[in-house]
């Protein structure tokens, strides 16, 4: 019906031209706005406008500390139930005070604001700015952590937070997480960057240190992390030795692991660029390209 109309409309508006002998050529349309080119050149743009607006993100967010919150008193009754590795369990479980031990940045703390912040101004992530953004102590807590937490220190379960935010970071750290509403039992449940455990090598930013850290003093009920190294140490940080590390420990998760959705950033990225973040953004952005599966 549609094609019939415009077609009627097209005939009586070329005789109507006829008629009147315009011969004037019509003037060209007006070029179409176009959006400034830093609007969507940002690497990061769709990744952190998903975490800020869509419910997906808060959904799957909820569900995930509901679903743990389910698996806490299983976790509690079974004596040797652990979420440390073998290679990181460093002394019998049993016996010691139950803990959950939680990542800060993407598993309890929002950090979105800061990242939009670099999107608006064209810029990656330094040192300088984060910790400025830390010490705003404004980062807000992700849906559903405050009830999780809560109630597992109200079953008399220590939250631990094993964070790469380095050991200057950690008042600003703590009060935002009493800020946020998240328990903390005193300053000694923040392993941050820099922490030491004698006799243990810390291999750059991984963990496996301070977990093991974790465990002489508790039994470690479950972890919760948004990347595979806040789980277990990544020894090689490529596609392969990621999804090894995956294969090798996929049915912790939904038990022991918890895992948060974080599309924003992580040691998932680097592993697609070999790890040198020395190239140019271009080389970077090409790799991930170069990394997408086209296939039919």
């Amino acid at each position: 019906m549609r094609f019939s109309l415009l077609s009627a409309a097209l005939a009586v508006s070329l005789l109507t031209l006829s008629a009147c002998k315009r011969t004037e050529p019509a003037a060209p349309p007006a070029p179409a706005a176009t959006a400034p080119a830093t609007s969507t050149s940002h690497d990061n743009l769709n990744a952190v406008a998903w975490v800020q607006a869509s419910v997906e993100y808060k959904a799957l967010s909820t569900q995930t500390f509901r679903a743990a919150a389910d698996h806490l008193d299983t976790a509690l009754k079974e004596k040797h139930w652990d979420a440390l590795v073998p290679e990181e369990r460093g002394n019998a479980a049993a016996g010691l005070k139950p803990a959950v031990v939680m990542d800060v940045d993407e598993t309890v703390l929002d950090n979105s604001p800061y990242q939009a912040r670099l999107i608006r101004d064209s810029r990656e992530y330094d040192e300088v700015s984060w910790d400025q953004w830390v010490a705003e102590k404004k980062a807000r807590p992700l849906p559903g952590v405050v009830d999780f937490a809560k109630a597992a220190n109200a079953k008399g379960v220590t939250i631990l937070y094993i964070s790469n935010r380095a050991v200057h970071l950690k008042e600003a750290t703590l009060a935002n997480l009493r800020e946020a509403g998240l328990p903390v039992a005193d300053d000694s449940v923040f392993l941050g960057l820099g922490t030491v455990l004698e006799g243990c090598e810390q291999n750059g930013s991984e963990k496996n240190c301070r977990r093991r850290l974790a465990g002489q003093k508790y039994r470690v009920l479950m972890q919760f992390g948004d990347q595979i190294g806040d789980f277990t140490e990544v020894v090689a940080n490529t596609r392969e030795g990621r999804q090894a590390l995956f294969d090798e420990y996929d049915d912790w998760f939904g038990e022991r692991w918890w895992m948060l959705p974080n599309p924003t950033y992580g040691s998932w990225e680097p592993a697609l660029f070999n790890n040198d973040w020395a190239q140019p953004a271009a080389a970077r952005s090409q790799a991930k390209r170069d990394a997408l599966d086209y296939a039919p």
